[in-house]
């Protein structure tokens, strides 16, 4: 089968293709402004991938042509494709179809921590030789592919609740069907695509509608918005998880003040194990219970889970250190909603102590360019030192005025350029420049250090 796939490089559509080449498919695509991780991912997979979305590619004669959610009516490819009366599907319903049927699904539902725990769940299953197939919204380190079809029956996916595409807008995972789901938290996103807080649960419901009586629910004992959403109705035995202070069946005990490198792992508040691991964050001991409860659904041990994250290596972009200059250290976070972004540096702040935090948002995401979350904004970075915010002319609303509370500790920047020429004058030995965006930010990274490095004479 020739499968074309239209938006191939996003991770998720960019997973599908590396299934679907493993399956034995041939597997072409099209995109635009294609760039790593996904494009070298595509290039070592041999997949060629054509610049745009005119009309002409359709010339391929695909079998099937695969619509990723990005993709809209009035692009020349997606009305040449109707108006031929050619086959289309969307992502989550080829793979629904062609490789999650008779799996045993192990999906990853939340606002955040999907990724991670994602990362997580594939690589304990792995580590136990079950050889999962996976599909991960992200770079985990342990893996060389963002995804692959594994062996069955154990196929573990991160479960978004964007919509599906321009012609489906449940969302996503629904498609899925899984039989170990897990709600990690939940919380007002992706405003673009949904009204309310409600909507955005009731969606979560859905998904709890297609988990089988056999199945399990793994579900984060300290979210408010989740019970609300088990209340409306669940059908599948649940395992709750939370750090204490509940009757969640999984906690943990936490060790050096609350970093989150080295935790013990307490089952009905027996200890079972301990983690000890490169990650940090309270927000990362709560994932990891999270894919301890769902591996044990798969028929992995919780002590061989416990042993296999402690050489689980992350995802890229999450707290990942993309350099050191002078004793200044940056990274790369993709935070990028008020609670990401607090915990992320509640986090930081518990590693490094007294140091210098300089944290750094691009408010990119659509739900951030609404303003949705204008108010939460001051009080999501008060572990930082000092702040600085990136102001794109479109941004729409008065990002000064709403974190007017940060005083002198907030400051602003129109430009990538301004933005490392400023932070470069600042930084000093032992500061941690923690830049947060769901996107590249103009590469402020990499110009960061490379002012860094010139300053300092490297």
């Amino acid at each position: 089968m020739h499968v074309h796939i239209l938006g191939v490089g996003g991770t998720f559509m960019g997973g599908i293709a590396a299934i679907a080449r493993s399956a034995g498919h041939r597997v072409t695509g099209s995109d635009r402004n294609l760039y790593p991780p996904m494009s070298t991912q595509l290039a070592s997979l041999g997949i060629e991938v054509i610049e745009g979305y005119e009309a002409g590619q359709l010339d391929l004669n695909p079998d099937v042509i695969v619509v990723g959610n990005a993709l809209s009516r009035g692009l020349p490819v997606i009305e040449a494709m109707l108006d031929r009366g050619l086959v289309y599907t969307s992502g989550p319903e080829w793979l629904s179809t062609q490789v999650l049927r008779g799996r045993h699904v192990l999906a990853v539902a939340g606002t955040h921590g999907k990724t991670t725990t994602t990362g997580m769940l594939a690589w304990i299953l792995d580590v136990a030789g079950l050889s999962p197939g996976f599909l991960i919204g992200g770079v985990a380190a342990n893996f060389t592919s963002t995804a692959r079809l594994g062996a069955a029956p154990f196929f573990v996916i991160e479960a978004d609740e964007y919509d599906t595409a321009f012609f489906d807008k449940r969302a996503k995972f629904l498609h899925y069907r899984p039989r170990t789901a897990i709600l990690n938290n939940l919380e007002y996103d992706h405003a673009d695509i949904y009204p309310d807080l409600d909507a955005i649960k009731r969606q979560f419901n859905q998904l709890l509608r297609t988990v089988p009586a056999a199945g399990r629910v793994v579900v984060n004992g300290e979210d408010r918005n989740l019970a609300d959403t088990l209340a409306q109705g669940c059908w599948t035995p649940t395992a709750r998880f939370a750090i204490a202070g509940t009757d969640a069946e999984w906690s943990a005990r936490l060790e050096d003040g609350g970093a989150g490198e080295r935790f013990d792992v307490l089952w009905r508040e027996r200890a079972i194990g301990r983690v000890e691991w490169t990650l940090i964050g309270r927000h990362n001991v709560l994932n990891a219970l999270a894919a301890i409860a769902a591996a044990q659904h798969a028929g992995v041990a919780p002590e061989r889970a416990i042993e296999a994250l402690g050489s689980f290596r992350g995802v890229k972009r999450r707290m990942e250190i993309r350099g050191r200059v002078g004793g200044i250290t940056v990274y790369d976070d993709f935070a990028h909603h008020p609670t990401a972004i607090a915990t992320t540096l509640a986090g930081l702040r518990a590693r490094v102590g007294r140091e210098r935090i300089l944290a750094v948002i691009e408010p990119r995401s659509n739900t951030m360019k609404r303003g949705v979350h204008r108010a939460e904004l001051a009080a999501a970075v008060a572990a930082a030192d000092q702040t600085w915010f990136f102001t794109p002319a479109d941004l729409g609303w008065d990002l000064r005025g709403a974190v007017a509370a940060l005083g002198d500790g907030a400051h602003f920047a129109a430009s990538v350029e301004v933005l490392a020429t400023d932070l470069a004058a600042v930084a000093r030995a032992g500061d941690h420049v923690l830049i947060m965006s769901n996107g590249g930010f103009g590469g402020l990274h990499e110009k960061l250090l490379a002012q860094l490095r010139a300053g300092r004479g490297h």
